[in-house]
């Protein structure tokens, strides 16, 4: 056995984390005891002290479930208005807000008030079960919507609230509650499920014993088939032989009424033999009118309730397209209903059945027989082509009717028929084959009437003439025929085109997208194309409130936030066209990644209409890669998050390494001196004591000077630092820069080559200043006892040059770009000397921040370094007359 198989296995039967167990109760019809059974069950679990709530039980003035009801704990029921009635319906939210261990919840398929959240109670069930609350529910087999048509064939009755067959199939367990048809009519009889005058009708209408059976017997096979299920995974979690899963089915449906019912079989089938199923609808050939589409879209809906996947494929030949995709999805069965019995199919065609046996080598073909359901004659409805459409065909076939009157003069009597070729072509490619038809038997009528001896009659004298006209009728026909299979095609193919076209041109807009704002952009240019739909795009923030992220700005009212909440947080559908909340007028559908909702799609139609299916699968086809790139964009983020924050520790680190040194440098010095003098004092002589003093003061510049490189940098990132210029000579700031660093500069031969007018600098002079102490402590620090040291300053008509060349160890190539970054020396070791390795990266921030910039160079003889300082040079000021 496949090992996959029986670890899928195991996982299936573990406690899903974080969600409820469902038990249902499953009975054959009313009256049965389902809500009894339920009542008996919670009394048990109350008595091993599990913590329940009632909320909402039926009991329908039956003494006994009353009796039952009473010792259990029970839920307020909430009171919503409608018509001026009060109706009661389960407070769910009162239930999540202080939720119980187990909830009981009657009538699965009850249909909600409106105004609540949900439009059928199996979705409030589902809501419980997601926030981890175990549920007992009750739930009649005619209620499951795979039976609704085999309850409407066996009772004659329709029922109109159903469940979908997938809620069973996920529940924990099943427990059939049954009671033989003759118990059940005693009940009805004595009272105890209707009053008497409700179970007298009751019993005549719906509670007919033979009903009653057959009732039972689907009840019974529901259960058998979870049964069967549940030992077929038993099987496989012991790593025994079970029957695996192969194939799928694949039901090819159309526009006909029998479509729904065709899907449901097609449930039952695939839950009988265990097989993934498909619902497969094929676009090509006939055209449909708005109640064939009203009834394929419904069919459509109805198979993604039931659990079926929903396939729409565009092919000329139905049966051939439906054999393509049955090979590509490895199909083993194809289940169809049977083709109208049309006059032409019977002469001229099979049906679809008997193509796919023909060609469906291989596969298994089931046919189901529609002739049962069909309804009567005088109820069938038909819905003829457009008016205009057969008055375009009236106008044609009159149109070629004078033409051919004026070919009739030049040419002879067999090319005149031409004319009205081509009026029926040219309607059949405008409209379809119905009018094309019409245009052809009206070309007929007047070709015969006006062309054909003797004229104006209706007779034909000649048997040649004969044989023309039938011929012509035959070729209208086939021409009409093509050309309006081909306008189809065509129609067909511009649609798929259309929707490849979107997920084409979303994908490479997405390619060049590289934050969330551009994600966000490309979504509402690409969304909000329609003309006849308002678009919004929402997202939560860390508050839980609601922002705007694009698209038209709205105020949301109590019941579009409910709708907007519901959906972000249950990550589905919600609003309009819904069963949640389906009295918003926005439809809001959220763009999920794996770790939640990352956008809230909103659509309102300008109708106020729920949107077409087309375009709510177009969105969601669209979403998809929308998502992904949201989810891609929020990774991006995350990462340059951690990667500044890696930065900032790594800077962190180099600073506290830079601090915790050259800082305690200077203060070791300075404390050192200072208990000297206070411990000798006058013991020791005036020259070293003097000697003492001015060590401290050297020691608290150098320690002034790496503090103010910390203040001056933390400007210079924070933008705090402000620029005042003024007109400077640039000869004043090398002077008071070398003064500064007298006792720094005193072991060197210091050089310095002053041009005797250098033009004036319109600059931050202390800022400057600064940058050129830097450069000059830099170079002091480097160079050896006694090395020269020069500082030159030079200009041309663009920018003036601070020069300090030193005769240093140098600065290698590869390095030189590195040392004006942050840390650079300190990050080095003991190559770097004494230093935090501020004072270039302060230097180019001083001087870029006036528009210069600092360049490194060789330095004397061939030895050691140059940094160069380059400011521009603006207009000269103008001399003032005394």
């Amino acid at each position: 056995m496949n090992d996959s198989l029986r670890a899928e296995a195991l996982l299936a039967d573990l406690p899903r984390e974080g969600r409820g167990r469902l038990k249902v109760f499953l009975g054959a019809a009313p009256g049965v005891g389902k809500t009894y059974a339920m009542l008996q069950a919670a009394h048990a679990q109350l008595r091993q002290g599990v913590a329940l709530r009632a909320g909402v039980v039926e009991s329908h003035g039956r003494s006994e479930t009353e009796a039952l009801l009473l010792g259990l704990p029970q839920q307020p029921p909430l009171r919503l208005p409608y018509r001026g009635l009060e109706l009661s319906e389960m407070d769910l939210d009162g239930l999540l807000a202080d939720p119980p261990k187990l909830a009981l919840v009657d009538e699965l398929a009850h249909s909600n008030a409106p105004g609540s959240r949900h439009a059928k109670r199996w979705q409030d069930v589902q809501e419980l079960l997601a926030a981890g609350i175990d549920v007992y529910t009750t739930v009649n087999v005619q209620h499951l919507e795979s039976l609704n048509d085999r309850v409407r064939d066996i009772t004659g009755v329709q029922v109109r609230e159903t469940v979908p067959d997938w809620v069973l199939q996920e529940a924990d367990e099943i427990q059939l509650v049954d009671l033989p048809p003759r118990e059940l009519l005693e009940r009805l009889r004595d009272g105890k499920v209707y009053m008497p005058e409700q179970a007298r009708a009751a019993i005549d209408a719906f509670f007919s014993p033979t009903n009653l059976t057959a009732l039972r017997e689907l009840a019974m096979q529901t259960a058998a088939a979870r049964v069967d299920a549940d030992l077929d995974q038993r099987y496989r979690q012991l790593g025994q032989a079970a029957p695996s899963v192969l194939g799928r089915l694949l039901v090819g449906v159309d526009g006909d009424g029998e479509a729904e019912r065709l899907v449901r079989h097609a449930c039952r089938v695939a839950e009988r033999r265990h097989l993934p199923w498909s619902v497969v609808h094929v676009n090509g050939r006939r055209a449909m009118d708005e109640q064939q589409r009203g009834r394929l879209q419904a069919a459509l809906r109805l198979a993604e309730r039931l659990g079926g996947e929903v396939v729409t494929l565009h092919g000329d030949s139905v049966a051939r397209t439906l054999l393509d995709h049955a090979r590509e999805r490895r199909a083993s069965l194809i289940l169809v209903g049977s083709s109208t019995r049309r006059l032409r199919r019977r002469w001229f065609g099979r049906g679809l059945g008997e193509r796919l046996l023909a060609a469906g080598a291989g596969l298994e073909v089931s046919v189901l027989d529609a002739a049962g359901a069909q309804p009567p004659a005088g109820r069938r409805v038909r819905i003829a082509p457009r008016w205009r459409d057969y008055l375009l065909a009236a106008l044609a076939a009159a149109c070629a009717t004078l033409i051919s009157l004026g070919l009739a003069r030049v040419l002879e009597l067999p090319n005149i028929s031409l004319a009205f070729l081509a009026a029926v072509l040219l309607v059949a490619v405008r409209s379809s084959l119905g009018p094309a038809l019409a245009c052809a038997g009206l070309s007929f009528l007047a070709y015969n009437f006006l062309f054909i001896p003797p004229t104006l009659t209706m007779r034909i004298q000649r048997q040649e003439d004969v044989l023309t006209l039938l011929f012509f009728l035959l070729m209208a026909g086939l021409t009409g025929n093509l050309a309006s299979r081909q306008r189809r095609q065509v129609q067909a193919l511009r649609q798929a085109q259309g929707e490849t076209t979107a997920l084409l041109e979303l994908s490479r807009k997405l390619t060049v997208a590289a934050d969330r704002q551009a994600v966000l952009a490309v979504a509402e240019q690409q969304l909000g194309g329609w003309p006849d739909v308002q678009l919004t795009l929402l997202s939560r923030s860390a508050d839980g409130q609601w922002c705007h992220e694009g698209g038209q700005r709205v105020e949301l009212a109590d019941t579009e936030r409910v709708a907007a909440d519901w959906a972000w947080q249950h990550e589905q559908a919600a609003g309009l066209g819904t069963d949640t909340l389906p009295s918003s007028r926005w439809w809001w559908w959220p763009l999920c990644g794996e770790e939640g909702p990352l956008l809230l799609i909103g659509l309102q139609s300008a109708q106020g209409t729920p949107l077409a299916d087309e375009r709510r699968r177009l969105i969601a086809a669209l979403g998809q890669p929308l998502a992904q790139a949201l989810a891609r964009a929020q990774l991006a983020e995350e990462l340059e998050a951690a990667r500044l924050h890696g930065q900032t520790e790594e800077l962190r680190s180099a600073l506290l390494a830079s601090v915790s040194h050259d800082l305690r440098t200077p203060l070791t010095a300075m404390r050192g001196s200072i208990d000297s003098l206070l411990a000798l004092g006058e013991a020791i002589p005036e020259a070293d004591r003097r000697e003492l003093l001015e060590g401290t003061r050297d020691e608290a510049e150098r320690l002034d000077r790496y503090i103010q490189n910390l203040l001056d940098m933390t400007r210079l990132g924070h933008g705090g630092l402000k620029l005042a210029r003024d007109w400077v000579a640039p000869s004043d700031i090398v002077a008071s820069a070398l003064q500064r660093l007298r006792a720094v500069l005193a072991p060197l031969q210091v050089e310095c080559l002053l041009p005797p007018q250098p033009p004036l600098l319109h600059v931050h002079a202390a800022l400057i200043e600064q940058a050129l102490i830097n450069v000059l402590e830099n170079a002091a620090r480097f160079s050896p006892p006694g090395g020269r040291l020069r500082v030159a300053l030079e200009y041309d008509e663009q920018e003036l040059r601070f020069v300090v060349a030193d005769q240093g160890p140098g600065i290698p190539e590869a390095e030189r770009a590195k040392i004006f970054d942050m840390f650079y020396t300190a990050a080095r070791g003991d190559r770097g000397g004494q230093g935090t390795g501020l004072g270039l990266a302060i230097c180019q921030g001083m001087v870029g921040a006036h528009g210069g910039r600092v360049t490194v160079g060789d330095g004397l003889d061939g030895r050691g370094a140059s940094l160069t300082l380059h400011l521009p040079l603006t207009a000269q000021p103008q001399a003032e007359d005394d």
